[in-house]
């Protein structure tokens, strides 16, 4: 049957999740190749069949949960500049960031254990790319600053309020909206 995944692929996502579990919850450093494969109920041999080391678990799921940026970017890009395309990539964009929270908190508590693996780099690659979405090419530099609030409030916020009150989508709801008022705020300025 075409487009269903072969076993292959679900063991792949399997062992995806099951480390992305780990690595949260122990930390990427102190994760085992065997505690990976136990948490599975699955031999090691069964999991270096999938995966070599658990660096590659990590860049994989780095890659899986950075397509949809990729994706929004390319959409993006074939876009007029309009407001309306801007709220769209900022909607986007913190739908794409309730997934990837996880990641980014194996990243920043372990980040010179990860510079190697170049994920830091892809992942600022990626914000870089989605602020440019956002930036008005020869706006004044007040201007340029509270476009980039509009952003870093969706994407440091994903990860970084987890000890406020309420549920992530609460969170996540409540820093869009913040980020879409900065940004109508802007283009009212501009407009």
């Amino acid at each position: 049957m075409p487009g269903r995944p072969t076993a292959r692929t679900n063991t792949r996502e399997r062992i995806q999740e099951v480390a992305l579990a780990l690595f949260v919850e122990r930390g990427y450093e102190k994760t085992s190749m065997r505690e990976i494969a136990e948490g599975l109920d699955i031999t090691k041999a069964a999991l270096y069949y999938h995966f070599k080391a658990k660096e590659e678990i990590l860049l994989s799921i780095s890659q899986g949960l950075g397509a949809p940026v990729d994706e929004l970017i390319a959409w993006a890009r074939t876009r007029p500049r309009t407001l309306e395309t801007k709220r769209e990539v900022l909607r986007r964009y913190s739908e794409v960031l309730k997934d990837a929270t996880p990641l980014f908190r194996i990243m920043q508590e372990n980040q010179a254990a990860l510079r190697a693996l170049g994920i830091g780099q892809t992942l600022n690659d990626r914000v870089a790319a989605v602020a440019e979405l956002l930036y008005e090419h020869g706006a004044s530099v007040r201007t340029q600053v509270r476009l980039s609030d509009a952003l870093v409030s969706v994407h440091f916020g994903a990860f970084s309020l987890h000890a406020l009150a309420g549920s992530p989508e609460e969170k996540r709801l409540a820093l869009l909206e913040s980020a879409l008022e900065t940004l109508d705020s802007v283009s009212e300025e501009c407009g």
